[in-house]
């Protein structure tokens, strides 16, 4: 089953019966985030919160990339990580 919109990947996303890395569930925040908010334009976190240091830094990264190339980027991971968590 692949995903051809975001809408759909989210979606898809919900039905993985293995959680991906959290590598690769780095890109799929960073990706969604800038595909759905544009670029990152809030503080980053301070203190201990890695997790969320590390979502922040993620989306950074993506500065200055299209909206509609993030949707793509996001499609596309989803449709190959649900062949190895579905």
């Amino acid at each position: 089953m692949n995903a051809n919109t975001l809408e759909d990947a989210f979606s898809l996303t919900k039905k993985f019966t293995s959680k991906p890395s959290n590598e690769d569930l780095l890109k799929l925040y960073s990706f969604y985030k800038q595909a759905t908010e544009g670029d990152n334009q809030e503080d980053a976190p301070g203190g201990f919160d890695f997790v969320a240091a590390a979502k922040h830094n993620a989306w950074k990264k993506l500065e200055g990339m299209d909206k509609a190339e993030a949707v793509e980027k996001y499609v596309a991971l989803v449709n190959q990580l649900s062949e190895k968590h579905m």
